[in-house]
């Protein structure tokens, strides 16, 4: 039987690629059908390269053909693939951002939040204008440390745009996930998800005018640091670790994500967190449950500034329960501790913007299947 390609083309017609609301013919994925006898060579043209989709492309072409035209057709369906190039994503200057801070670890548990909470409200009491973006999309805590927990940012108008207000505590401004879901519920989302929500309490929030945002992102080194990287031109970096080897060693790898000639971030300097610890019944002892001079001596071979240690006092974690940072006892070690801390960071972050250009945002290029990064 010799088949006529205009019966192949009508076929064809009332089939679609999947996502696109055109028919193949008229989208333009049909290139080329060509006949011989009772065999049909369809060549068609996709923008995808998703296996599902080329796999459904295949399968409709073949069933249209054989219950429209012939059912005992031998048909033969080749895919090219040519995904349009993606524009390319630019991160956005903030208007009334003048410091953004990265707090970072390698390791959880180390006392990052903690840590980013207690530089918010330290740089508060200083008189600065703080905001704290909590990017931890998996474990959001700055919402119980903060203690606005049942809080829910309420959506005000600026400029015939509708934004977020952020959630203002202590002297800060604060946005995270975990105020838009459950306490109880986990957030199970891709990466992609994910980056859309952090942009949205970024570039959808009235943050207003802030000397310092702090951003408190989750531990290690993967996708949502890239996106926060390639949203915002991050002013410098700030590493939280314990004295502990294994820590030490992912703070190490925190260190050198930044420092990458590709990314660039300048890091400010690591913090020590639980040091060492003191009882309240012997104030004059020390103890070194994790090691000594851990972070110390790795800030020293990394020739990136040491910006001090924290003790492991168990009003820190009573504080962060309740929602009351420590660094608001006043008159206690813990206060001073952090003061001092605070006053270094802000130092190095003169330092950094008197000595080296504005930091700018990354962008993300993905070839032959590996993500690959580069600067704007």
């Amino acid at each position: 039987m010799k088949l006529d390609k205009k019966d192949i083309m009508a076929a064809l017609e009332t089939i679609s690629i999947s996502g696109e609301g055109k028919n193949m013919v008229e989208s333009g994925a049909v290139q080329n059908v060509m006949t011989f006898g009772d065999e049909v060579v369809v060549d068609l043209l996709l923008t995808t390269p998703a296996l599902h989709i080329k796999k459904r492309a295949e399968v409709d072409v073949m069933k249209a053909i054989h219950e429209k035209v012939y059912e005992k057709a031998k048909v033969l369906v080749n895919i090219k693939v040519e995904a349009p190039e993606k524009p390319e994503i630019k991160g956005k200057d903030i208007p009334g951002l003048k410091n953004i801070i990265a707090v970072a670890s390698g390791k959880g548990g180390v006392g990052k939040s903690t840590v980013t909470a207690n530089l918010a409200v330290t740089l508060a009491k200083m008189g600065f204008k703080v905001g704290v973006l909590d990017a931890d999309i998996y474990g959001p805590s700055q919402p119980m440390m903060f203690d606005v927990e049942m809080e829910k940012p309420l959506s005000i108008e600026v400029g015939g745009k509708s934004m977020m207000k952020p959630i203002e505590n202590y002297g800060v401004k604060l946005l995270s996930i975990g105020f838009f879901t459950k306490p109880d519920q986990a957030v199970v989302w891709r990466g992609p998800m994910a980056s859309k929500a952090l942009n949205q309490m970024i570039f959808d929030a009235n943050w207003g005018d802030l000397d310092f945002m702090l951003i408190d992102l989750p531990p290690g080194t993967g996708d949502i640091h890239l996106s926060i990287m390639q949203s915002m031109p991050i002013t410098g970096a700030v590493i939280v670790s314990t004295p502990q080897k294994v820590a030490l060693a992912d703070a190490r790898k925190g260190v050198a994500m930044f420092q990458q000639e590709s990314i660039n971030v300048p890091v400010l300097g690591i913090i020590e967190n639980m040091a060492y610890f003191t009882p309240e019944e012997l104030p004059e002892n020390k103890y070194y449950i994790f090691g000594k001079d851990g972070a110390r001596s790795l800030a020293e071979d990394l020739k990136v500034p040491f910006l001090g240690g924290i003790p492991l006092v168990q009003s820190i974690r009573e504080s962060g329960d309740v929602g009351r940072p420590a660094a608001l006892q006043v008159g206690t070690p813990l206060e001073a501790a952090f003061e001092k801390i605070t006053q270094n960071v802000v130092q190095e972050t003169v330092n950094r913007n008197k000595s080296l250009p504005p930091t700018e945002a990354i962008k993300i290029t993905t070839m032959a299947g590996c993500s690959a990064v580069k600067t704007k």
